[in-house]
């Protein structure tokens, strides 16, 4: 949820289930573009984050979890883990390996590797997270966020 500044805060709820961080899915961790809440439900934002990962590179289960969804959506393969307590998170552009909906998967198994077709030419892992059905900062859920590096202007 996001307050007055359009800063993404933890609701209470969330913050009990970040207690238990996941870990990366993909490593080394550098985070290429942040979340960005949208003003409203179906205005522009970016809901979720980018990881830095070339296609071929493997996605890991950031934490224990059952298998909600493999498909494509708007051309790109997509996976989705529900992590119970109304936790989703979803992988894109990921072309799964041997998974369906509802197998069950542990922390650290290998979910696949990263496909062709993500917004990013081709270039990350964008990570999306969303409790009860409304997007939130995957950030709230990660252990250890990387730290910033500052970068020349117009390099990302």
């Amino acid at each position: 949820m996001s307050d007055a500044t359009g800063v993404e805060r933890a609701a209470p709820d969330d913050r009990a289930r970040a207690s238990a961080r996941w870990s990366w899915p993909v490593t080394p961790v550098r985070v290429t573009e942040a979340y960005a809440a949208p003003p409203s439900p179906y205005a522009a934002g970016h809901r979720g984050i980018d990881l830095a990962a070339l296609p071929g590179t493997t996605v890991t289960a950031p934490s224990d979890a059952t298998v909600h969804f493999v498909g494509v959506v708007v051309d790109r393969p997509v996976l989705t883990l529900d992590h119970g307590s109304g936790v989703l998170s979803s992988y894109e552009p990921l072309a799964a390996e041997g998974l369906a909906e509802g197998d069950q998967v542990a922390r650290g198994a290998v979910l696949g590797i990263v496909g062709e077709g993500a917004h990013c030419s081709g270039v990350c892992l964008h990570v999306g997270v969303r409790v009860n059905g409304e997007y939130v900062s995957p950030l709230l859920f990660f252990d250890r966020v990387p730290h910033s590096v500052l970068l020349p202007l117009g390099r990302r």
